[in-house]
This record gives structure tokens, C-alpha cells and sequence, in this order.
């Protein structure tokens, strides 16, 4: 009798401990944009051929006068109105970069990635859709045939799926401190040495993430374990230069950056931020170190942007990217965190160099390639 009553008990118990994990890991549904009670839709937005709506945001100047289009895609917890640090001079639209724009003729576009901001959730995200979600904006805004993009931090995922899944409408790529992913396909030495270096804290949550991707919801909203710094963007996430280069950044920029960082996530966490570190740190399609050269004839420009000091994106696994694609042009800075591209000048030259090449008379900021 004893055993039976102790078979019920246990027996209970793991019932009750499954449906805490199902409910656990079920994340809830997506918050309705525009529903009742749900987040207000404040940005203009086209209609894709799956029916989601992707909201957008322009600067520079007029699309039908510009000589050069940029699509830009944010980073992690963040929206389009985070923009990109280049020079200004009127109106500060969340670095609209003004001056540079009007002495190029540059047309920017910036836009909310799927389940960010005011952009529809997607359940199939992944890095496919990620890049059609870019195809399909330029042609609903009509940008032509080729467009430049330029990828920062978690939005350089979309850049390595748009060099991968529409080359043929890429006029030039940048990829600005872009997430790296440390189950590619890398050698045992570079992998293990980048990923040792992370806080442990992130470690935990980044093998999560990849290795139990239906835990990493739970995960991320329990409350018994420290979170991972990276994700939550705590202040040792970043190094001292970072936050130097920040602080005096937001000083001359006041008007500047993410206005409501709750914007981010206003349909959930599970479709913004889940989906994107799942995403990043799952089984890729393909392998970034073997990428074709988007063009073999020089007439575009492919770079990477790296800090040597980064805490985020790990230095070893990006220098090992870049020496497997020659065809990029790789820039790091000694001294640089993940900051790199809110430091004077850098922004500026990213754009310089994707947009003019060979033609650019060099980097204003100090750093050259290969630094």
C-alpha cells in the first residue's frame, strides 16, 4: 500500500512538474497590433505577400532624386528608430546622417525586423524570411533593381541572408559589429576560444538557446538565475571604452536612439527577442565562410566592421570569417568595443567605403583595414 501511495505521489508530482515545464516553455501569443487593447500602429507600413505588414521609416533625401538607397537593419531589442550614427546637421530623426546624405544623395531606409516595433510577427522567421522581408520592402517602395545594405549587431544576420538568398539585388553590403554564431561550421580552436571568453551568464543562455531552442522563452523570463548581460544589455556588457564613446555620443546626440525601448518588444519578447537569439544561434542553412563573392568584378563593396575589444561579438570568430571570404574588406579597431560605429567619424566611413569604393580617398576616422 505504501509503494502504491508513493507510485501515486511521484507519479503526481511529475505530472505537475510536466505541466509547469508546458506552460513553462508555451510562450503566449503574439500581442495584435492595431487590436483592441492591443499597441497603436504609428509608422507607415507595406503589405508583403504572406500578409504581414512591415513598417518603415525614411531619411535622407527623396527616393525618386537619390543616387544611392541604403536598407538598414537594427540590432537586438532595438526598432528603426535606433537609425545609424553619420553626420548630421538639421533635423535629428535618430542619426539621419543630413549632411552626408545630401552630399552623397543618399536615400535611407530604415525598418522594424519582423515581430519588432510596428512590423507584423512572423511564425516562419527565420534567415530566408528575414531576407525577403528586405527584398520585398524595396520593391514595394520601388528602389530599383539593387540596393546597398548595411547589417549592425544582431541585424548582421539578415546581412550574411541577404548576401546568401539575393545577391542579385545587392549593390553593396556592410556588416557593422555583426553577431557571429559559434556553432558554425569553425574550427575547434576558434570556437572554443571565443565562446570561453563570454561571461558565463551568456554562455548558459547562448548554448540554451541553441541546444533546447522550445526552452529558451522560459529561460529568458525565469527569475531564480542570473540573466544573460548580453541579452539584457546590462552595463558589463560593454567595456569602459564603449560607454566613453556612448556617453559623449548621446551628449552631442540628445535627440538620438531608441525614444521607448519598450517599443521593441510591445508584441512580445517571445517574437522579437527569442526569435531573433534563436535564430542566430540555431542550425544555419549555410555556412557564411562559403559565400560567392557578390561581385567578382569589383563593382561593389562587401566589408566588416570589428572591435577588437568587443564583449558581444567575439573578435576570433569574426577575423576567421574574414580571412575565409578575401573578397571582403575586414577593418578593426584596436582599441574599439562594440561601440565601434557611434565612435567620430566611423559611421561616415562605412558609408563612404560602401558607397564609393575604391573611390573613397581614405578613412576619415583613423581606422584602415585590416587594423
Amino acid at each position: 500500500m505504501v509503494n502504491s501511495c508513493a507510485k501515486v505521489g511521484i507519479a503526481s508530482t511529475v505530472a505537475l512538474l510536466l505541466g509547469w515545464a508546458y506552460q513553462a516553455t508555451r510562450p503566449p501569443p503574439p500581442v495584435i497590433l492595431g487590436s483592441p487593447g492591443g499597441p497603436t500602429v504609428t509608422s507607415p507600413r507595406v503589405r508583403l505577400k504572406d500578409g504581414r505588414y512591415i513598417a518603415y521609416k525614411e531619411a535622407g533625401v527623396d527616393r525618386e532624386t537619390a543616387k544611392f538607397k541604403i536598407i538598414f537593419t537594427h540590432g537586438f531589442a532595438s526598432t528603426k528608430e535606433s537609425g545609424f550614427p553619420m553626420s548630421q546637421v538639421e533635423e535629428i530623426v535618430c542619426c539621419p546622417a543630413q549632411e552626408l546624405a545630401e552630399e552623397l544623395g543618399i536615400y535611407m531606409l530604415y525598418f522594424d525586423r519582423a515581430g519588432y516595433g510596428d512590423s507584423d510577427a512572423n511564425p516562419a522567421r527565420g534567415l530566408k524570411s528575414d531576407a525577403t522581408d528586405v527584398e520585398e520592402l524595396a520593391d514595394a517602395l520601388q528602389l530599383g533593381d539593387k540596393f546597398y545594405v548595411v547589417g549592425s549587431s544582431m541585424g548582421g544576420y539578415t546581412a550574411w541572408s541577404c548576401l546568401y538568398y539575393i545577391p542579385q539585388r545587392l549593390a553593396g553590403v556592410a556588416l557593422v559589429v555583426p553577431a557571429v554564431n559559434y556553432w558554425w561550421p569553425l574550427p575547434a580552436d576558434v570556437s572554443r576560444s571565443a565562446f570561453e571568453k563570454l561571461d558565463v551568464r551568456d554562455r548558459r543562455t547562448f548554448w540554451i538557446a541553441h541546444h533546447m531552442p522550445s526552452l529558451f522563452y522560459a529561460w529568458i523570463t525565469q527569475k531564480w538565475f542570473a540573466m544573460s548581460p548580453i541579452v539584457k544589455g546590462g552595463r558589463d556588457a560593454f567595456t569602459d571604452w564603449d560607454w566613453e564613446v556612448l556617453t559623449e555620443f548621446r551628449r552631442k546626440n540628445p535627440e538620438s536612439g531608441q525614444a521607448d525601448p519598450a517599443k521593441a518588444t510591445q508584441q512580445g519578447t517571445y517574437e522579437s527577442l527569442c526569435r531573433d537569439v534563436t535564430i542566430l544561434f540555431g542550425n544555419w542553412e549555410f555556412d557564411p565562410t562559403k559565400i560567392k563573392n557578390p561581385f567578382p568584378n569589383g563593382e561593389g563593396v562587401v566589408s566588416i566592421w570589428q572591435g577588437y575589444e568587443d564583449k558581444i561579438v567575439q573578435v576570433e570568430i569574426q577575423r576567421y570569417v574574414a580571412q575565409q571570404l578575401p573578397w571582403v574588406r575586414y577593418h578593426e579597431h584596436r582599441e574599439a568595443g562594440h561601440a565601434l560605429p557611434n565612435k567620430d567619424g566611423v559611421g561616415d566611413d562605412i558609408i563612404r567605403e560602401l558607397l564609393l569604393g575604391a573611390a573613397h580617398a581614405g578613412l576619415q576616422s583613423g581606422i584602415r583595414q585590416d587594423e
